[in-house]
């Protein structure tokens, strides 16, 4: 039988190279997106797969649309094998600069849409008998620096949602994990809010000029979820300061944290 995948904020970034990245494999792949442009145009590019493609409308902070979905994928395909929730936003500034509506707007999405993805879908895959969760994260939910609080607690969330479900669901034949990339080059910068244009610029010139594309993590995130690890850090320098964090005393790791911070914080001199 076709395996088939179902892929949040898929016409874009990680969640389209990810779309291709399993298309290539044979697979079926729903893209649910809210850009209907972008998502035509992704299903078009899967079409030269073979697989078959199909895009959704669908809002991450509705739970009906995702409701929507799962009915969608249970009449027309019998169902769903791998469920990616990949929609997220970003957003940047200091704790007392960063209004309510953006803590707000980004919880809505980045964890409560994990998490409206994850509920709507269980009864599907429990009905089943199998399925499997793949929820991205960031290295921002291991690792927490500055003039980020509302990312890295949104991403944070939903690190430790994904290790509740990883036990809770493993009788029913579910099973989970979570992605934790670092910085790589996607679209997220697109849709940032940030309290203030210094924190904008370097956020956006963290996304635009990272060595890793969004085709390496999703690369990565395949061979991962088949391998079934539970924890994807995709980067080994995040991965190495994340043990860091683990292994050092917290007045070090954070003074570490600091430095770096100021350091990319810091203007370049001319010349």
């Amino acid at each position: 039988m076709q395996q088939r995948i179902f892929i949040t904020g898929g016409a874009s970034g990680l969640g389209r190279a990810l779309a291709e990245r399993y298309a290539r494999e044979g697979w079926r792949v729903c893209v649910a997106d809210i850009d209907p442009a972008k998502g035509a145009a992704t299903v078009a590019a899967l079409a030269q797969y073979g697989g078959g493609g199909h895009y959704l409308n669908c809002d991450v902070r509705r739970e009906a649309d995702l409701q929507a979905a799962a009915d969608w994928l249970q009449y027309h395909w019998g169902g769903v094998d791998v469920v990616v929730n990949n929609a997220g936003v970003a957003v940047a500034g200091g704790i007392g600069e960063l209004p309510m509506r953006d803590w707000e707007w980004i919880t809505d999405i980045n964890l409560l849409g994990v998490a409206r993805g994850c509920k709507v879908f269980t009864p599907l895959f429990r009905a089943q008998g199998h399925g499997y969760f793949i929820n991205v994260a960031s290295m921002a939910g291991l690792i927490h620096p500055p003039k980020m609080a509302a990312y890295c607690a949104t991403k944070a969330a939903v690190v430790a949602l994904s290790e509740v479900l990883a036990v809770e669901l493993a009788s029913d034949r579910i099973g989970v994990s979570v992605v934790c990339p670092d910085f790589f080059r996607t679209n997220l910068a697109d849709s940032l809010r940030a309290s203030d244009d210094q924190v904008a610029a370097l956020t956006r010139k963290l996304v635009t000029r990272a060595r890793v594309s969004a085709e390496e993590i999703a690369d990565q995130v395949f061979a991962g979820v088949a391998e079934g690890r539970f924890r994807i850090v995709t980067h080994r320098r995040g991965y190495v300061a994340w043990m860091a964090k683990r292994l050092l005393p917290w007045r070090a790791f954070s003074a570490a944290v600091r430095r770096e911070a100021g350091r990319m914080m810091a203007p370049r001199k001319a010349g």
